[in-house]
C-alpha cells in the first residue's frame, strides 16, 4: 500500500492499545489488536524502523481491515504510548517574540497602554524580525506537537505591513510541518491612530483570515465606532472576527453585551470570537450569568490564557453552558513578560490551575479546550483521531491524559498530514 503507515501499539487518548492506519495523509482505520502486529520500530530512536509487515495477519479478528488493505504499509511500533490529536495555539503572537535574541532587560509600567507603547518603540531598536522571530516560534511549537496556530499580527502606521509580510512568509517555509492562520490586528489602537483602518484592510487582501479587534471602549473610546470598523471589514471580506477584551468589570461587560447585540443583529452567530475577557471572571455572578446566556445565544467564542494576573473565565461554567472556549499561549518571551513556551501541554496545565483542576476528568476538559475547543472556533475540518480525519497527532509516553498534562514529557513523534515533523522533542526543520 503506497504513502501507508500502520502505528501500532498507541493508545489513542488514553485507550487500550491498538493500532491505527494513516494512509496519504489521512486516517484510514482503527482498531487492529496489538497482539496482532509484530512489535518493530521505535519512533523514539533517531531512525524509527519502518518495515513491511511480513509475518501473522494483522487484520485477524478485525473486521474493520482487512490484510490486503495492509500489504505495503509501514510499521511504526508506538511503544505503548499515549496518541493526542495535534494540539492547537489558538492565540499566539508570533511577530513579537524575542526567543533566541539576548535576554530584554523589562522596566515597563504596569498600564496596558504602557505595554503597547514600548513593544512599538522596541520592535524598531532591537531589530525584531517579524520573519525570523516568527520562524523560530513555530519550530519550537512544531516540535511539542503543535499542527495549528492562530496567531495576532500587528497592523500599524509605524510598521506597516511588516510584520504580516514576515509571519505570511514564515508560515509559507512550513506549510507542510503546521498549519498557520492570521488575525490581522490593530494592537496600538483602530480609530485613534488614522490609517490603521487602511491598512487592516489591505492586510484582509494580503491573505489574512480573521478581522482582529482591540478594547473597543478602553483603548479606541469610541465601542460603536470600533465595532462599526471591525465588523466592517468583516462583511466586506468575508472573515470572522477576533478581539481582543482586555477590559474588567462592567466596562467589560458593557463592549461584551455590544458585540453580543452586534453578532445578532448582523446574523454573525459562531464567527466572532472574545479573547480573554477578564470580565466574565467579575465578582457580579447574576451580570456573569446574563453575558453566558447572550454568549451562548450569539453563538460568541471565548478565548482564556488562565492568565494568573487577572479575574479569568470560568472554564467549566461556560462549558457546562454550551459556550465554546478555546485557549492558546499568547506572547511568548517578548517585551510585555519574560514568559512563555509554545508548548500546548503545558498551557493546558496552566488553564487547569487557574480553574482549580485537580481530578483525572477535569484536566481531560482542559486538554479538550486546547484540542477539539480550539478546532471548533478557528473551524478546522476533519480533525481528530477518527477514521477519515486528517493524520495531525502527537505520540506521548504518559499513562494517562492527566499526566501527559501535569508531566509534559518530551514529544516521542509528531506526525503532520501522515508525514514525520519531529522526534524526541526535535523538529525536523531549521529555524532561522
Amino acid at each position: 500500500m503506497e504513502n501507508a503507515t500502520l502505528y501500532t501499539n498507541v493508545r489513542p487518548a488514553g485507550g487500550e492499545l491498538t493500532s491505527v492506519l494513516v494512509r496519504d495523509g489521512r486516517i484510514l482505520a482503527r482498531g487492529i489488536p496489538a497482539r496482532g502486529i509484530p512489535a518493530v520500530g521505535n519512533p523514539a530512536r533517531d531512525n524509527p524502523a519502518m518495515v513491511n509487515p511480513a509475518q501473522g495477519n494483522p487484520a485477524q479478528g478485525n473486521p474493520a481491515l482487512s490484510a490486503s488493505s495492509l500489504e505495503g504499509a509501514l510499521v511504526v511500533d508506538g511503544g505503548g504510548a499515549l496518541m493526542l490529536p495535534g494540539l492547537i495555539d489558538a492565540h499566539a503572537h508570533l511577530d513579537k517574540t524575542m526567543y533566541g535574541m539576548p535576554w530584554y532587560r523589562n522596566e515597563v509600567g504596569p498600564r496596558l497602554i504602557d505595554k503597547i507603547d514600548n513593544e512599538r518603540a522596541e520592535k524598531k531598536r532591537l531589530g525584531i524580525d517579524p520573519y525570523r522571530q516568527s520562524a523560530r516560534q513555530i519550530v519550537m511549537s512544531i516540535a511539542d506537537g503543535t499542527s495549528h496556530i492562530r496567531s495576532h499580527v500587528d497592523v500599524d502606521t509605524d510598521i506597516g505591513l511588516a510584520a504580516i509580510e514576515g509571519v505570511m512568509r514564515a508560515r509559507e517555509q512550513y506549510r507542510d510541518q503546521i498549519d498557520v492562520e492570521l488575525v490581522a490586528f490593530p494592537q496600538s489602537g483602530l480609530l485613534i491612530r488614522p490609517g490603521t483602518l487602511e491598512l487592516m484592510d489591505e492586510a484582509l487582501r494580503m491573505g489574512a483570515e480573521v478581522v482582529g479587534g482591540l478594547d473597543p471602549a478602553g483603548m479606541d473610546r469610541d465601542p460603536k465606532g470600533h465595532l462599526d470598523a471591525i465588523f466592517g471589514l468583516a462583511d466586506k471580506h468575508g472573515k470572522p472576527i477576533d478581539i481582543h477584551l482586555h477590559e474588567a468589570g462592567e466596562l467589560g461587560a458593557f463592549s461584551m453585551q455590544m458585540t453580543i447585540d452586534r453578532v445578532l443583529a448582523l446574523g454573525m452567530q459562531g464567527k466572532v470570537t472574545l479573547s480573554h475577557s477578564f470580565c466574565l471572571g467579575m465578582p457580579d455572578t447574576q451580570a456573569v450569568q446574563a453575558l453566558t446566556e447572550g454568549l451562548l445565544k450569539a453563538g460568541v467564542h471565548i478565548m482564556t490564557t488562565g492568565s494568573a494576573s487577572r479575574p479569568v473565565p470560568h472554564v467549566a461554567s461556560l462549558r457546562a453552558a454550551g459556550v465554546t472556549i478555546c485557549t492558546g499561549n499568547d506572547g511568548m518571551r517578548d517585551t510585555w513578560g519574560p514568559y512563555g513556551k509554545p508548548d500546548m501541554l503545558e498551557r493546558t496545565m496552566l488553564v487547569g490551575l487557574r480553574n482549580n483542576f485537580r481530578r483525572d476528568d477535569e484536566l481531560a476538559l482542559a486538554l479538550d479546550v486546547a484540542t477539539y475547543g480550539n478546532a471548533r472556533v478557528m473551524k478546522l475540518a476533519d480533525y481528530g483521531l477518527a477514521p477519515g480525519c486528517h493524520a495531525d497527532f502527537v505520540l506521548v509516553q504518559a499513562e494517562t491524559v492527566a499526566e501527559a498534562i501535569v508531566s509534559r514529557p518530551v514529544r516521542k513523534l509528531v506526525v503532520k498530514r501522515g508525514r514525520v515533523v519531529a522526534r524526541d522533542g526535535r523538529a525536523l526543520v531549521e529555524a532561522p
